[in-house]
């Protein structure tokens, strides 16, 4: 007598859908640019999908409003104003050809060198 099939789907039933799994097209230390607002940045992390607030994420107009379920960045972002932290969805971004270096005082703490239009994770970030 043979063993029962555990992963065997019950007559009725339909397998469970699992999530379309998007990769991320950028990486961490690379530089990009908001593909319709005038600023850019340096990626400092990524989620799989979107990780922050359904409040930040209804704050959006819904003309422009991204889909989910894409990988979201987290940059050290620049304008002409001023520096801050900015949370793109990929759909959203580009990548920088400016080969110039992003100025944001918080660079310095997470990485330590910057070439070929990349900055290079400082090894205690690195997991």
């Amino acid at each position: 007598m043979g063993m029962p099939r555990h992963d065997a789907i019950p007559t009725g039933q339909e397998p469970p859908v699992t999530p379309m799994i998007a990769h991320a097209r950028f990486s961490i230390g690379e530089v990009v640019r908001h593909r319709m607002f005038d600023f850019r940045g340096v990626i400092f992390d990524v989620d799989p999908v979107f990780a922050n607030t359904d409040e930040w994420y209804d704050a959006i107009p819904e003309a422009i409003r991204p889909h989910k379920d894409q990988p979201f960045y987290h940059l050290l972002a620049e304008n002409m104003e001023s520096s801050y932290v900015a949370y793109v969805s990929q759909q959203n971004l580009v990548p920088d050809d400016s080969d110039e270096p992003v100025d944001h005082p918080a660079i310095s703490g997470l990485f330590t060198s910057y070439a070929d239009g990349r900055y290079r994770l400082r090894q205690e970030h690195r997991h």
